[in-house]
């Protein structure tokens, strides 16, 4: 008749293998979740010090808010901070009252498990070219975040621009969105297609050659 510890020794011998294939990818799984959690924590003060690292550097374009007095000293968190990709062949640049189309991807500040910041939103997928891009038509006065209409409003068609937002001319802190995180810079790859006045029309978008 076999010992307790004979037994125990089979006992592990089979149930071993078990452990490892069933449990260890959970154990990894949960750990690498919890990494991913940290990385929003302190969000708010990550990015603050982006806010900062936009302002003290040259390869931005800055635009103040259309919002704050611009004869005033103004805050580093009063400023969009753009990077043009393209420059269009228009003249003119949408106001506050027009109705604008545009394609975009929207992100949060680069972290650790999103290089590229995480995905918000976008109008198209894959990468951006003017022949296949989405679009959306939006009002500038119908509730966009003031550097978004900033950035709107010093932008001509055919611009393609990396916009930084800083969260106090996004949604805040707190959000005023409950899908967007408190204290969260948007950084938005905004194209202008078109804009249009009150009382004029545009046909339906077709993707065009550029």
């Amino acid at each position: 008749m076999k010992t307790f510890m004979e037994r125990l020794k089979v006992s592990v011998k089979w149930f071993l293998p078990f452990y490892l294939f069933t449990f260890l990818p959970l154990l990894s799984c949960s750990d690498d979740s919890s990494e991913e959690a940290n990385e929003f924590d302190n969000w708010v003060e990550q990015n603050d010090a982006v806010i900062s690292q936009w302002a003290s550097s040259n390869s931005y374009q800055k635009f103040k808010s259309y919002t704050k007095d611009v004869n005033a000293a103004g805050k580093t968190s009063d400023y969009i901070y753009v990077q043009v990709i393209e420059s269009g062949t228009g003249t003119e640049s949408p106001l506050f009252s027009d109705t604008i189309r545009v394609a975009y991807r929207l992100r949060y500040i680069p972290t650790k498990s999103y290089p590229e910041g995480y995905l918000v939103g976008e109008t198209y997928t894959g990468d951006f070219s003017w022949n296949t891009i989405s679009i959306s038509d939006l009002s500038l006065d119908y509730s966009l975040i003031d550097g978004f209409d900033t950035a709107l409003m010093n932008m001509h068609i055919g611009d393609r621009w990396i916009v930084n937002i800083p969260y106090t001319l996004a949604y805040g802190n707190p959000s005023v969105r409950t899908d967007i995180l408190s204290g969260s810079n948007l950084v938005y790859d905004l194209a202008l297609v078109d804009f249009w006045h009150p009382g004029e029309t545009r046909p339906a978008f077709k993707s065009r050659q550029k």
